[in-house]
């Protein structure tokens, strides 16, 4: 029985690494229902506002807007409901001692197929400062400078 190892991205959290230092990433599984899976599959999932959080030995996504699916009828559920990741005992408990640090928060990074199932990419991380944002943007804008010189320089 061959097994699929394709990945495909559904959906990113662009803002996080603007806003965020990511210090750490992990592979988490996602507890859905059929037609969220099928909202998915098609794009129509919104991660900007999400993050995670550790709840009696679990950890649940919250502010993740999948849309509703259009044939669903009574089978859809709520958009922005909080939804279950899976993982194991021990990476939670790992999450707990790094999220108890100053300043840690778990955010999730992208939502993707791996095979025929749904992953998500959680990251534990630091939020920056406005002064870091900045650095970050004067870095892009320096490097994009320089390649286009070489880039003039070179024809």
């Amino acid at each position: 029985m061959a097994e699929k190892t394709g990945i495909k991205t559904l959906a990113q959290n662009k803002k996080a690494r603007h806003e965020y230092f990511i210090l750490e990433t992990l592979e988490a599984g996602i507890e859905l229902c059929g037609t969220e899976v099928k909202s998915i599959r098609q794009g129509k999932v919104n991660m900007t506002d999400s993050y995670a959080s550790v709840k009696d030995g679990e950890v649940w996504i919250k502010q993740m807007n999948i849309s509703p699916f259009e044939q669903g009828n009574i089978f859809n559920r709520d958009p922005l409901r909080d939804r279950k990741l899976l993982l194991h005992k021990k990476e939670i408990r790992k999450l707990i001692g790094q999220l108890q640090q100053q300043g840690l928060a778990l955010i999730p990074l992208s939502l993707y197929l791996k095979g025929s199932l749904v992953k998500v990419s959680l990251a534990v991380a630091k939020g920056k400062k406005l002064y870091d944002q900045r650095e970050d943007m004067a870095k892009r804008d320096a490097k994009r400078n320089i390649d286009r010189a070489l880039k003039a320089r070179n024809r």
